[in-house]
């Protein structure tokens, strides 16, 4: 993606804010009905540097162990590191940032874990003009992969990037394999979806829209795949591997997420940073899944591959 400044229009924060409310709802109300009895609590925050932001959490529901539905508005007058490490012009402008962050743990090894984020970043300093960009994406984290779940997955993605050119999907797959790939376990975090940062190339309407569709688009994606495997049964050693495998997902997430990175520089509420962290999980030493069993076969999915074309 192109980092140029697109001056087109001067984006107006207040109406993603608006999207991003409305898309909140949307979710935890689209994900409280998959569940069937469980509901999202909600914890209002302010925080002292500039901002705040609303906290949905389920927990202990018939479908979602735990998950979280977050929305949050941040500004400050200095961006910490992880921001301008890889963006110098950024020093010395005032900021805000804005997005809605997802993660959902389901109890029921047949179902992935999925994660989902969009948001908005502007920052501004006096006789230049705003530097800006979108962000987000939603990736899919299984443990005993259905691949006609996966190509659902994908399909999703693909449909919903499709008006926004032909290779979108591509670009934003691949640049999904690439982010989520844990390199001390030479293993992608799941099968991928679609990621994207820095995202200004259109303009802004155009980039708006976009994260329209990958955020609403999360509900299509994920939903029926939670409808189809909930009854699903399962056994203890099932179980047991799904708490195993859900340590590489505190893996990634604290050692390799910028969001993460962001949020603990930035001064953010700490609790919200990380409710993406599953509510039980495991390590075992050199733990090897016996030859030609279910768990055994989870390596092979944890790659970059083309699954529209299966």
């Amino acid at each position: 993606m192109s980092n140029d400044v697109n001056t087109n229009k001067v984006p107006d924060i207040s109406e993603v804010i608006v999207f991003l409310k409305q898309l909140q709802d949307t979710i935890c109300k689209s994900l409280e009905q998959a569940d069937g009895s469980a509901t999202f609590v909600e914890d209002n925050w302010q925080r002292k540097e500039g901002g705040g932001g609303r906290t949905r959490v389920m927990t202990e529901g018939d479908v979602i162990e735990q998950g979280g539905v977050n929305f949050s508005v941040v500004s400050g007058d200095k961006l910490p590191p992880s921001a301008t490490a890889h963006r110098p012009e950024l020093a010395g402008r005032t900021w805000k940032a804005c997005g809605v962050s997802l993660v959902i743990h389901p109890k029921n090894p047949h179902i992935p874990t999925s994660h989902a984020n969009v948001r908005f970043f502007i920052a501004e300093k006096e006789g230049e003009e705003p530097v800006w960009w979108f962000g987000g994406g939603f990736d899919l984290t299984p443990f005993y992969p259905v691949k006609e779940d996966i190509i659902h997955w994908h399909q999703t993605a693909s449909d919903l990037s499709q008006p926004f050119g032909e290779n979108v999907y591509a670009d934003h797959k691949k640049w999904c394999d690439e982010y989520f790939f844990l390199k001390h376990r030479n293993e992608t975090r799941g099968v991928g979806g679609l990621f994207f940062d820095d995202l200004n190339k259109w303009d802004f309407e155009t980039c708006f829209n976009y994260i329209k569709a990958v955020g609403l688009g999360f509900i299509d994606a994920y939903v029926p795949i939670m409808n189809l495997r909930k009854s699903t049964t399962f056994t203890e050693q099932q179980r047991q591997f799904q708490l195993y495998r859900r340590g590489r997902y505190v893996e990634f997430n604290l050692v390799f997420d910028r969001g993460t990175l962001f949020g603990l520089q930035s001064g953010g509420r700490t609790e919200s940073i990380l409710m993406s962290m599953p509510p039980l999980v495991r390590w075992e030493y050199n733990y090897q899944p016996e030859e030609n069993s279910p768990e055994s076969k989870l390596i092979d999915y944890l790659k970059p591959q083309d699954w529209l074309a299966q």
